[in-house]
C-alpha cells in the first residue's frame, strides 16, 4: 500500500499511559464511524513515505476529534513513543460514501471552477486546510485566489463535467487581483 492509495485519516499525538495506547486526532465527521476499525497505516517520522500496516485492536473517542488507540503488538510506553507525530492512513477505497452535493478535496482537484455571474475562473489547484476553515486554492489571471469552503459559496460539484460550481461574494476576486485597492492609507499625522 502506498500513500497515493491511501487518505489521511489523522495523527498519532503521543503515547498514553504505560500499556501502549496513543492519543490519535482523527480529521473525520464522525469518530464513532471509526469505532470497528481493523487496521491503519503509520507513516513513521523516521520512515517518510513509507507505510507500515497496524491492526486495531481498540479505538475509543475521547473528544469529537480524538481517541485512545490500542494497536496490536504495542504493548509498553517504549514501543510507543517512536509512534509519536506519525501520520495515520486508511485506504481510499474504504473512505465513507458522501451525502448528495458533498466532495472529498482530492476528488475536485483539477476541476474547473465556475462562478454563478462570471462564469469559468480557473482550476482548483488544492487545499489548505487552515485552524479558521479550509480553503480552496485556484489560479485566477496569474493570482493564486482562495475560496472558503462553506456551503453558502460552493454549491456542488459535478464529476460527468469535472466542473465545481460556485457563488463567490462580490469583490472577492479583486482582493486578489488589485490587493492595494482594500488596504487603508495611513492618517497624516499632525
Amino acid at each position: 500500500m502506498t500513500i497515493d492509495d491511501c487518505y489521511q485519516l489523522g495523527s498519532v499525538v503521543k503515547p498514553h499511559g504505560l500499556r501502549g495506547l496513543v492519543v490519535a486526532f482523527l480529521d473525520v465527521d464522525d469518530l464513532n464511524a471509526y469505532r470497528k476499525m481493523k487496521s491503519v497505516y503509520l507513516e513513521l517520522p523516521t520512515a517518510l513515505g513509507k507505510l507500515t500496516e497496524f491492526a486495531v485492536e481498540r479505538v475509543q473517542p475521547q473528544t469529537t476529534d480524538r481517541a485512545l488507540l490500542k494497536l496490536k503488538g504495542i504493548d509498553t510506553i517504549e514501543a510507543a513513543e517512536p509512534l509519536r507525530n506519525a501520520n495515520l492512513y486508511r485506504p481510499l477505497e474504504e473512505l465513507p460514501e458522501l451525502e448528495e452535493d458533498q466532495f472529498y478535496f482530492h476528488d475536485v482537484i483539477g476541476y474547473t471552477v465556475v462562478d454563478e455571474q462570471l462564469g469559468e475562473l480557473g482550476i482548483v489547484e488544492t487545499f489548505y486546510e487552515l485552524p479558521q476553515q479550509d480553503v480552496l486554492a485556484m489560479r485566477y489571471q496569474g493570482q493564486e485566489v482562495l475560496i472558503p469552503v462553506v456551503d453558502e459559496l460552493i454549491s456542488r460539484a459535478d464529476e460527468q463535467t469535472r466542473k465545481l460550481h460556485v457563488n463567490l461574494p462580490e469583490g472577492l476576486l479583486d482582493v486578489y487581483l488589485s490587493p492595494g485597492s482594500w488596504e487603508q492609507d495611513e492618517p497624516d499625522e499632525q
